[in-house]
């Protein structure tokens, strides 16, 4: 499995500086404000970078100073480094930017490399210099191509909006159905394709669902009958024979299930970043989201920030990161077993935190 070993990130908002030598789950804690949010933005960067949205992305915010550690008056240069190992294979990119006279970045230069196993790359290629858009498209070399497919496989998800009028709630597109959609906005769709072509995956989803929510009977997912082109959420309930749409359903009950749809699907995607995934949920829920999170880190890498105390409860401190603001910078720092060794005996991970044995507090 290919995972992002080590990512450095230097002059991006809150972080002047950090290097993050990551696993295969990766739990970020801390308090309000201290950069778990700024960590999370990364990795759409990225995005919008590979995407040569870099542009848009920096007006959308503001300009480079909203962009650069304290903008531009402190910070000359933004830094990013991912470095993927898969075996003995090594995938490198680096891609260095500096804010503009206009208030724009651009690109001062990007690199990748590639490695069979060497402690130095054995190939670099040096796919953009002072452009306003990424190179990595026009690359002719497979190291960069592969590089540019992982990125943009990365997926971002922010299950928030339970409204009303959340998109979760109403009826989707039947054919948007080939990723879980960020904000869970094609939930129905992609249940749909699973029930039919993942019949097993289906059912355990429904299985998982039901752990926390009895009343749930299972789905009942078809295209609508007044448009075949669309489909929504419908479900029965146990017991109750009856229609039962997305509006029915807790705002609790519907992050879980977009959670389930996300963590047990077949083909997982290269790099999972979840922004507190347990807003709305019963501790029962959250706990056996931790279960889901752990299996599913056997099958890809994933990166969560989370302020729920009964969540961190039920992992191990190699699993944990603490996020804190050290003067004016964000500073991310990887939890040991062995300092906590003697409190696990008595305490789990979450009380240590809540008694601040674990320096991630306000």
């Amino acid at each position: 499995m290919r995972t992002l070993e080590k990512l450095t990130i230097k002059g991006f908002k809150s972080i002047r500086e950090q290097t993050l030598e990551l696993d295969s789950l990766n739990v970020f804690i801390g308090g309000n404000g201290v950069g778990k949010s700024n960590l999370i933005g990364v990795f759409s960067f990225l995005q919008a970078i590979v995407e040569q949205r870099l542009s848009k992305y920096t007006a959308l915010r503001g300009g480079a100073d909203s962009v650069l550690h304290f903008g531009r008056k402190t910070t000359k240069e933004l830094f990013l480094e991912l470095d993927f190992k898969d075996g003995n294979e090594r995938l490198l990119y680096q891609i260095r930017m500096q804010g503009t006279d206009n208030g724009e970045l651009a690109v001062e230069q990007e690199t990748t490399a590639w490695s069979d196993g060497v402690d130095e790359p054995l190939a670099t290629e040096n796919v953009a210099y002072w452009t306003r858009e990424s190179g990595l498209k026009g690359s002719g070399e497979f190291w960069a191509k592969t590089i540019l497919e992982i990125i943009r496989d990365f997926q971002i998800y922010h299950f928030h909006d339970t409204s009303e009028t959340s998109p979760m709630r109403a009826l989707c597109d039947l054919e948007d159905n080939h990723n879980l959609r960020p904000k869970g906005e094609n939930l129905a769709a992609f249940l749909f394709f699973l029930k039919l072509k993942h019949p097993d995956h289906f059912s355990l989803i429904e299985a998982t669902i039901q752990q926390v929510a009895p009343f749930f009977g299972g789905f009942n997912l078809q295209p609508s009958r007044l448009n075949e082109d669309k489909i929504q959420i419908e479900w029965e309930e146990s017991g109750h024979p009856g229609y039962f749409n997305g509006s029915a359903l807790s705002d609790g009950t519907l992050r879980f299930i977009c959670l389930c749809a996300l963590l047990l699907q077949p083909e997982l995607p290269t790099l999972l970043v979840l922004d507190e995934p347990e807003l709305g949920l019963h501790p029962a829920a959250i706990a056996l989201l931790a279960d889901l999170l752990v299996a599913a880190s056997g099958k890809t890498q994933i990166i969560v920030a989370t302020q729920s105390v009964t969540l961190v409860n039920q992992l191990t401190p190699e699993q944990v990161w603490t996020v804190n603001r050290e003067g004016d910078q964000s500073v991310f720092t990887k939890l040991d077993q062995t300092d906590y060794s003697t409190w696990l005996d008595d305490y789990a991970l979450g009380e240590l935190w809540e008694k601040n044995l674990i320096n991630a507090r306000p």
